[in-house]
C-alpha cells in the first residue's frame, strides 16, 4: 500500500508503524476500531488493506455456519410439517475456540431463508437464495455482511430463482451453478456475482443438469460436483463440471464422486488433492454431516446416526496432519444442526 493513501493513522507515529499496528489488530476488534474515526473506518473497509493484511499473514479464517437456533435436530431433507425450526448464522473460530452469532438479516429477523447458500468473499459473508421461512417460496435475495462494520447491506438480487445450487468464491466474485428453478426443473445455468460492482453476469452452461450439486474452489477452478437431472430425481452423478476462471469455460471430469451419494455440504479436498466425502471421514459424523475447509484445517459436524447428538470437530488435513477428529466442546446455544457453511478469511 502507498503511504500517501492513509497518512497519520496514529498521531505521533510514522505512517509505517501506524499501518503495522492496525494490520495486526485482532479481527474481533475491527468493529470497535471502525468507530474510532473516519480514516480508520475507510482503511478497514478498503480492499487494498484487506489484501495487505492477507499478504502479511494477519488475516484469520473462520467457519460461518447456517445453524438451527433451537438446538433441535432435523433430517437431511429439511424441516418436517409442523416443525418450527429457524436458522441463524454462527461464527466458529476453531483455533481460539470462540463461538458467536451474527445479528439477523434485517429482512428476516426471525430466521434465515431455508437452504440459503453462503460464500466468503474478501473478508465479507455473502448470503443468497433459499426459501422464505414462512411461505417456503424460493427467493432471489442477496445480503452481504461487513465484519468490519458489523452490519448487513443488500446486494443485487439473483437473476433467477434457484435452489440447491453450487456456490464458490474467487478474487472478489461469487460463482453459482446448477440447482433447480421455481418449477423444480434441474438447471445447467451458471452465474457470477461481482461483489464490488454489485452485478451479475451469466456463465456458459454446464455439461448437464445438476440439481443438489455442491461447489468447491480448487486452485484456478470452481468445481460443481455431482447432482442429478430433472428426469433422474435423486440419481446423483459421479462427474463434475470445472469452470476455469482464466479461460471462462467449463470442462467435464468423470469419476470424481461416488454415484448415488448426495454431495451437499460434504465435498472437500484431501491430502492428495482429490475430492473427499466428509461423511466418510469418521463413523462419528456419518449422519447429517457438514464440512468447512479453513486452509489445512477442517471444521466438521455430524452425528453417528440419525437422531444421535450432534458433534463438532476440527481436523488437521495438511502435511503432517493426523486426519483424525478432535472434538470441540460447544455450549447448548451453539449445539444445533448445521445445514451448511463456508470459510470467511477476515
Amino acid at each position: 500500500m502507498e503511504a500517501s493513501e492513509f497518512t497519520e493513522l496514529i498521531p505521533s507515529l510514522p505512517h509505517e508503524l501506524g499501518l503495522d499496528c492496525l494490520t495486526r489488530l485482532p479481527y474481533l476488534s475491527h468493529g470497535v476500531a471502525s468507530g474510532v474515526c473516519r480514516r480508520w473506518r475507510q482503511l478497514l473497509l478498503c480492499r487494498e488493506f484487506y489484501h495487505h493484511r492477507k499478504q502479511s499473514g494477519h488475516t484469520h479464517q473462520l467457519a460461518c455456519l447456517v445453524q438451527a437456533l433451537s438446538g433441535g435436530k432435523i433430517s437431511d431433507d429439511g424441516p418436517k410439517p409442523g416443525e418450527s425450526l429457524s436458522y441463524g448464522l454462527t461464527v466458529c473460530d476453531p483455533v481460539g475456540r470462540v463461538w458467536s452469532r451474527i445479528d439477523p438479516v434485517p429482512e428476516y429477523p426471525n430466521g434465515l431463508p431455508l437452504f440459503c447458500q453462503l460464500a466468503g468473499c474478501e473478508g465479507k459473508l455473502v448470503v443468497m437464495g433459499g426459501w422464505d421461512p414462512v411461505s417456503y417460496d424460493p427467493v432471489c435475495d442477496v445480503f452481504v455482511y461487513e465484519f468490519a462494520m458489523q452490519r448487513w447491506r443488500k446486494g443485487k438480487d439473483m437473476p433467477m430463482k434457484m435452489s440447491f445450487f453450487a456456490v464458490g468464491s474467487h478474487s472478489g466474485r461469487v460463482y453459482v451453478a446448477g440447482g433447480h428453478d421455481e418449477n423444480k426443473n434441474a438447471l445447467r445455468t451458471g452465474w457470477v456475482y461481482d461483489l464490488r460492482l454489485d452485478e451479475w453476469t451469466e456463465l456458459p452452461q454446464l455439461s448437464q443438469e445438476r440439481d443438489e450439486c455442491e461447489g468447491v474452489v480448487i486452485g484456478d477452478g470452481f468445481w460443481v460436483v455431482s447432482g442429478y437431472g430433472t428426469e433422474n430425481q435423486g440419481a446423483f452423478d459421479g462427474s463434475a463440471d470445472v469452470y476455469n476462471f482464466g479461460l471462462d469455460q467449463w470442462r467435464r471430469v468423470d469419476g470424481v464422486w461416488e454415484p448415488g451419494r448426495c454431495p451437499r455440504s460434504n465435498v472437500g479436498v484431501g491430502k492428495e488433492g482429490k475430492l473427499v466425502n466428509w461423511s466418510e471421514l469418521d463413523p462419528a459424523i456419518r449422519a447429517g454431516s457438514c464440512g468447512i475447509m479453513l486452509g489445512n484445517m477442517v471444521v466438521v459436524t455430524g452425528s453417528e446416526y440419525q437422531g444421535a447428538p450432534h458433534g463438532f470437530y476440527r481436523v488437521e488435513m495438511g502435511l503432517g496432519g493426523s486426519g483424525k477428529l478432535e472434538k470441540m466442546n460447544v455450549g447448548d446455544e451453539f449445539g444445533g444442526f448445521v445445514q451448511s457453511g463456508c470459510c470467511v478469511e477476515i
